[in-house]
């Protein structure tokens, strides 16, 4: 009996140290914790792994469909590096041409040549994609060749003509070349077509007003009326007023679409600007402010703030401005340097 009982008790202080004569139970204690933080480690290995080998299957996988080149080269940073999937994509037997645009798009803005290559052969594989001709259209101006955006546009109107994209692509690249008044045309094309489309509408309104049209911009917000908010078609309105030097009947067209909506940020901006060039800065700070408390995410209030303090020799204020610029928005240096430079 006392032989078993020893046996035992040998097997007892194997499986738990703490038991050992002289032993110390921390120890005990110490090694579980760190058996526990490596189990722990081990299953945080298993899962990143696991996660990794997930990310990997479809580089090992026979490719020989568009949609896995596509799916890599989306994931890839740069678009010099993406090339090396995609461009391969104008010989391959089953890319649709909606592939070969994504690809296109996918090398815009790094490679456009290679996206001019997927481009045309998209267009061999189906002329009548007016999406190509936009495509197309806005490589080769990229590209910087004039002659070519032209064809693509004339041939996508010609493939689409009840189509308002092309009328509104062509207004898009007049406007950057500053044409203004040939960008009017083009959007009042647009909106003859889509004359339902408030955003195209806004966008006409707005192109006439800088044509200095003022007469037909209001007419077209006239038109407008009932297909957006009444309170933006004020702010509208005021624009329009202020286009010609009007800020006295702009200030009240932006004040009665801030009483019409009162959360209606731009509202608020605009008086604030039209408050400013009337002289009245007291007001013109608190409906700035207000644009700010009510667009948290937009810097302009507080950039045309700071602005106008320094135009009115507030230096200290516009400090405090630029403060809470920088602040708020460090990942615009460049606008907080232009609108709010502290001499």
């Amino acid at each position: 009996m006392e032989v078993r009982r020893a046996e035992s008790e040998r097997e007892e202080r194997v499986d738990n140290p703490s038991m050992t004569p002289g032993a110390d139970p921390r120890a005990h204690s110490e090694g579980g914790r760190w058996r526990r933080m490596d189990r722990g480690l081990r299953t945080a290995l298993l899962v990143s792994a696991a996660a990794l080998l997930i990310h990997l299957i479809p580089l090992f996988l026979p490719r020989n469909m568009p949609e896995q080149e596509l799916a890599i080269a989306r994931a890839t940073p740069s678009a010099e590096q993406r090339v090396h999937f995609l461009l391969p994509l104008r010989e391959h037997p089953k890319a649709t041409p909606a592939d070969l645009r994504e690809a296109a798009e996918l090398l815009l803005d790094g490679a456009p040549s290679e996206a001019y290559e997927l481009a045309q052969e998209a267009e061999r594989r189906d002329p009548n994609a007016v999406e190509t001709q936009l495509l197309l259209a806005r490589i080769c101006d990229l590209e910087r060749m004039d002659r070519c955006v032209s064809s693509a546009l004339e041939r996508a109107a010609r493939v689409a003509p009840k189509d308002a994209r092309p009328d509104l692509l062509r207004a898009e690249l007049q406007e950057k070349d500053g044409d203004v008044a040939g960008a009017a045309e083009s959007v009042g094309r647009a909106y003859g077509k889509t004359p339902a489309d408030p955003l195209v509408g806004l966008r006409y309104v707005r192109l006439l007003s800088a044509a200095k049209r003022g007469d037909d911009a209001r007419n077209v917000l006239h038109a407008l009326e009932g297909h957006i908010p009444r309170a933006r078609l004020l702010v509208e309105q005021g624009r329009v007023w202020t286009r010609e030097g009007r800020d006295a009947e702009a200030a009240k067209l932006f004040r009665k679409a801030a009483e019409e909506d009162p959360r209606l940020a731009v509202a608020f901006f605009e008086l604030g600007l039209t408050w400013h060039r009337l002289g009245n800065e007291e007001a013109a700070e608190e409906a700035l402010r207000q644009a700010d408390k009510l667009d948290l995410a937009d810097p302009k209030a507080l950039a045309a703030l700071c602005a106008m303090q320094l135009k009115s020799g507030r230096i200290n204020d516009a400090r405090l401005t630029r403060m809470d610029l920088e602040r708020r928005f460090s990942g615009q240096p460049e606008l907080i340097r232009q609108s709010c430079s502290i001499p």
